[in-house]
């Protein structure tokens, strides 16, 4: 198998995270090559154009021209070490987001941060006299910070006593992890990239909202979910009817791996449930429960 045919059953079969990392990856790599292209060419200006129309402008004339950006400037990066740090943090928080929370809320939080990010850093340039000597430009906003900033908070604020072990510190609760993130990256030196840390705040103040509405028990991802899914659904391509034949399990070795493998699963469930309770499940983990707990009766 190619190591494209790899990434795309990747893409295709893995969890939300996996392809949200994919896509920032992605677009990095190929705004790369744009760059690459424009030095060869001696014309700088085709990747400098690449990034504005994929960025979100600070300007308000310049914003309601390039809609689109709202999202695909939380894919866009331009520094190795910008999108390193940002994914790094995607992946750990992300990971545990997905104890607890299903993937549809996680797409959800990580858009919807993104969007409240970027609203916040083009109306904070266009009301704030500090940004007043820039009204004649437009300053691009990039990058999944917000939309990071989102999930961190959002889980951490969910299990805020959810503890990590961290090299030479030991055990820390991610409540903590999440306050100096948000400290560091958001507050500290604001002057320095004050747009940027604007969208930082404004993509926590998502995270920490959506899960104060969860707990009581309104999702305010859930009208993104079905949009999602109504194109998903449409793009998706029919598949012929085809008919086949179920297979018997005969062999003995081979009934008793897939009988270890699904006991193995429910056991893994179990424990869950007793760390964190029944409604620490995803749906998919309580479907498979439930359907388990109707084959043994």
């Amino acid at each position: 198998m190619s190591l494209w045919s790899d990434i795309r059953s990747t893409f295709r079969h893995g969890t939300s995270l996996t392809r949200l990392i994919i896509l920032n990856i992605a677009v990095f790599l190929a705004i790369s090559v744009i760059g690459i292209i424009g030095f060869l060419l001696a014309n700088p200006e085709i990747s400098d154009y690449t990034i504005r129309l994929f960025s979100v402008p600070s300007s308000f004339k310049y914003f309601i021209l390039r809609p689109w950006t709202v999202i695909t400037y939380m894919f866009t990066h331009k520094d190795l070490l910008h999108i390193a740090v940002n994914m790094l943090w995607l992946y750990w928080f992300g990971k545990i987001f997905l104890d607890y929370l299903d993937q549809k809320k996680l797409v959800a939080v990580y858009l919807l941060g993104g969007i409240t990010g970027a609203l916040l850093y083009v109306i904070s340039y266009n009301i704030f006299p500090a940004f007043s000597e820039f009204a004649g430009s437009s300053i691009p906003l990039l990058g999944a910070s917000a939309a990071v900033m989102a999930v961190v908070v959002a889980i951490s604020v969910y299990v805020p006593d959810y503890t990590v072990f961290l090299f030479l510190l030991g055990r820390i609760k991610i409540k903590y992890i999440a306050l100096v993130i948000f400290i560091l990256t958001s507050i500290v030196d604001f002057q320095a990239n004050s747009g940027g840390k604007l969208a930082h705040i404004g993509g926590a103040l998502f995270g920490y909202i959506y899960i104060v509405y969860y707990r009581k028990g309104k999702d305010l991802g859930k009208w993104l979910n079905r949009i999602i899914d109504f194109f998903v659904t449409f793009l998706k391509p029919r598949k012929k009817l085809k008919v086949t034949y179920k297979k018997r399990v005969t062999d003995d070795y081979e009934y008793n791996r897939i009988k270890a493998e699904r006991q193995a699963r429910i056991n893994e469930i179990l424990d869950k449930i007793s760390k964190g309770g029944y409604d620490s499940l995803t749906r998919e983990e309580k479907d498979f429960l439930f359907r388990e707990s109707q084959k043994k009766h």
